[in-house]
């Protein structure tokens, strides 16, 4: 009897750890209440979507002999993207995962990060396990932790971003200069006839006299006349001035024989320091850098001269080569070039465009509304001026404001054949690399852009995209557009927001849906409706995104709400 009970007992021990081996391989779920996702609900960075999950292994739970593998999964719209996995082991597993003691349990974080699409605003984030107890293998339940993504950033807009226009040269008025000079004998004021009769002031009378007639061109004569530094200055004073008297006389009579009418206007200056400086420096005469360290040295004109005359050698150089040439008159004719009136302009273009020069036909373009006729414009600029980048770079910022980006790549490729340093059409470049999400190519291109138009919106716009919200917004600084109010209401300026929206130029469905998410961010419920209405009436898919919009959670159960959006 007692064999046979000896017998049982040990069956029943058998049995028992037999049961207590095969409970034991097994790794019971864990519960929502072990993990901490965070931000909840996820939300985007620029165009993707980070997050953090921290979780516990509670004491007991994790096998010594144990490997766990954790995958976070974003399920939406059908589909799921995994995240990155992270392993743990138990304490009798060799290996470089995480170690879990099992009396203890265990705390990790882990993150990851989904490249977004819109789909994601309805989602759902799970855990997914992967378990090996020895030789066991199996998969617990998928466990959710979040729900949804708020994904306001990606309302940031490359389409809606201005590409970068290539200005014209165009000035409506041009200022000229047409110079001569008259030269005097040391310590003589007289007129000599080969300085007066020169063919170079002959020139000079010729072009004053033309302008004068052109009712294209103002003009005016200015008269500066000098002494040479050396000698008194009292001498030089009464030389500066006669030779200023002399020469206004003589250009009064002969202007005045042409019937050339204009102001002249004379001084002299009776030391020409400033000339000999420029002189000497652009001369190889000897030891020219101690005569220019002499006159930086001493500013009293006494010393200069003496201390210059004490570098005997070279003194006699510049009495004949340098000294000379400033015992002088100038005589300057300012003439202004008074180009083509806006109306003459465009009645050139309809009428005899060969007849514009490029910069007039760039400046054109400024001068309608007409996108066909700008087309037409740049066609021709193409067309006659092909090695001038500009045509290139503003035909394609047409094509990429109708969205026709294939042909706009197209036209920006050629404008960087022609100028492959172009700063705008750098800019342009960057916009379609950010359009395909190459954010490392739009970088490097924004790099080579400084000083380009649309700069600061572009600048923004990559900002916006890194999650980088306040380097946007300063990169925007005082642009009124929907990018830059989004980079404001990422940074919770709300009231500079409203106000940015409120100046766009030419709102459209985007300007009053971000009207409407800051309505709802500060609890203004009448203005979430009156926005989100004006949004769906410009954009009626809007609808449909706003319901789907955890900006707008709040009030899905409000039924003037879900009314508007049905």
């Amino acid at each position: 009897m007692n064999r046979r009970t000896n017998l049982l007992s040990l069956v029943l021990v058998l049995v028992v750890a037999l049961f207590a081996t095969s409970c034991g391989s097994k790794l019971r779920p864990l519960s929502q209440n072990n993990f901490n996702v965070t931000p909840s609900p996820l939300e985007t960075v620029g165009m993707q979507v980070p997050v953090a999950i921290s979780g516990t292994f509670p004491e007991g739970w994790f096998h010594k002999n144990a490997i766990v593998t954790i995958t976070p999964v974003l399920k939406f719209d059908g589909r799921e993207v995994v995240g990155t996995p992270q392993s743990f082991q138990g304490e009798n597993v060799s290996g470089n995962r995480t170690t879990i003691a099992n009396r203890r349990g265990g705390n990790f974080t882990m993150n990851s990060t989904f490249n977004f699409v819109p789909e994601m605003q309805s989602s759902e984030l799970y855990l997914r396990f992967e378990t090996r107890v020895r030789n066991r293998q199996a998969t617990l339940p998928d466990l959710k932790v979040a729900d949804g993504v708020l994904a306001t950033s990606a309302l940031a807009s490359v389409r809606n971003t201005t590409p970068s226009v290539a200005p014209d040269g165009f000035q409506r008025i041009i200022q000229a200069q047409q110079e001569s000079q008259i030269l005097f004998l040391v310590n003589e004021t007289n007129l000599r006839s080969s300085e007066i009769n020169s063919s170079n002031l002959a020139e000079w009378k010729r072009r004053v006299e033309q302008a004068f007639n052109d009712e294209r061109q103002n003009v005016s004569v200015e008269i500066s006349a000098y002494a040479s530094p050396e000698g008194p200055t009292a001498v030089n004073e009464r030389l500066a001035a006669g030779r200023e008297r002399v020469t206004a006389q003589h250009l009064q009579g002969e202007l005045a024989r042409r019937n050339v009418n204009t102001q002249i206007n004379a001084h002299y200056t009776a030391e020409d320091w400033e000339g000999f400086r420029q002189m000497v420096a652009a001369s190889n005469i000897q030891d020219r850098d101690l005569i220019l360290r002499v006159l930086e040295m001493y500013p009293d004109t006494e010393t200069r001269e003496r201390e210059i005359r004490n570098i005997s050698f070279v003194f006699d150089e510049l009495a004949q080569t340098i000294l000379p040439q400033l015992r002088r008159s100038r005589i300057i004719a300012n003439i202004e070039l008074i180009g083509k009136t806006d109306d003459e302009i465009l009645d050139y273009w309809r009428n005899r465009p060969r007849e514009l020069s490029v910069e007039e036909l760039l400046y054109a373009s400024t001068l309608t509304n007409n996108p066909s006729e700008i087309e037409q414009i740049y066609q021709f600029v193409t067309a006659h001026f092909p090695q001038d980048y500009r045509g290139w770079n503003n035909m394609g910022t047409l094509f990429y404001r109708t969205g026709e980006f294939d042909l706009a790549k197209q036209a920006f490729d050629r404008a960087a054949q022609v100028s492959p340093s172009a700063i705008e059409v750098n800019v342009n470049k960057a916009l379609l690399a950010m359009l395909n999400n190459d954010l490392a190519s739009a970088n490097e291109l924004l790099g080579r852009s400084a000083g380009a138009n649309s700069l600061d919106e572009a600048m923004g716009l990559y900002n916006l995209m890194q999650g980088n919200y306040n380097q946007a917004v300063n990169s925007f600084g005082s642009v009124n557009t929907n990018n830059a109010a989004l980079a404001q209401l990422l940074v919770r300026d709300y009231n500079r927001a409203k106000n940015t929206l409120q100046a766009v130029a030419n709102p459209n469905a985007t300007t009053a849906y971000l009207l409407a998410i800051i309505a709802a961010r500060t609890n203004n419920f009448n203005d979430v409706v009156s926005n989100l209405r004006t949004a769906i009436s410009k954009d009626p898919s809007m609808a449909r995104k706003a319901l789907n919009d955890l900006e707008f959670a709040q009030y899905r159960t409000n039924q003037e709400f879900r009314t508007l959006l049905q």
